[in-house]
């Protein structure tokens, strides 16, 4: 397994919002349906054997260590602005004994060269990105796709209102035309809602969208 630092020094939310529920995390999500909506989404991304596949905010790596257990005939990375969570990615990939690359990095600013990816992933991390960062990060995924490669992201569905607020400050902005307008802006074709899911009281989007 290969970790990398790539990137100046920026700010970061980390993944659960605070430093110290991070050892949580995992748990609260697995008791919550993480492993399903985990496994929906890999379905959806239909990966074969010798693709390379990006997971774009991979937290403490539970969704790069499951797609290598199912897959391991595929090249796999995981990338985070998060040292602490990286660590906790590695140390769960050598449990696993899951070989995975694991680099530092934001997503507005992909540490790889155009046409890297057969697929890239993002698993509940988009709503985490303030407003001005989305449209980046979504020209920075078609950037690293290859010709016919795809993108597949769930995350919360926007709901405008107080318990969107309460769950997240830009969970707003998270609705369907407007995850379909950005990824439309960024250069990405198709995009599509392509299934829906539950979080306790939330909703969930499955979307996909074509370099």
């Amino acid at each position: 397994m290969a970790e990398a630092t790539a990137g100046r020094e920026r700010t970061y939310l980390p993944a659960v919002g605070h430093d110290w529920f991070l050892p949580l995390y995992d748990p609260f999500v697995k008791l919550l349906g993480g492993d399903r909506i985990r496994r929906a989404l890999l379905d959806q991304a239909a990966i074969r054997p010798g693709q390379r596949v990006l997971d774009v905010g991979c937290g403490t790596g539970t969704l790069v260590v499951l797609l290598k257990r199912l897959r391991p005939d595929v090249d796999v990375i995981g990338l985070d602005p998060d040292p602490k969570a990286l660590e906790r990615a590695r140390r769960k990939a050598e449990r696993e004994g899951a070989s995975v690359r694991l680099d530092r990095g934001f997503s507005n600013e992909l540490p790889y060269p155009a046409a890297s990816f057969d697929r890239v992933l993002s698993s509940m991390m988009f709503h985490h990105l303030p407003a001005e960062e989305k449209e980046p990060t979504l020209r920075e995924v078609r950037r690293v796709l290859e010709p016919g490669g795809s993108f597949h992201l769930v995350d919360f569905a926007g709901t405008p209102g107080l318990l969107a607020h309460l769950v997240h400050a830009h969970l707003a902005e998270n609705s369907e035309e407007r995850i379909r307008q950005l990824m439309r802006t960024a250069g990405l074709r198709d995009p599509e809602k392509v299934g829906e899911s539950s979080m306790l009281l939330m909703r969930l989007a499955y979307y996909r969208a074509a370099a």
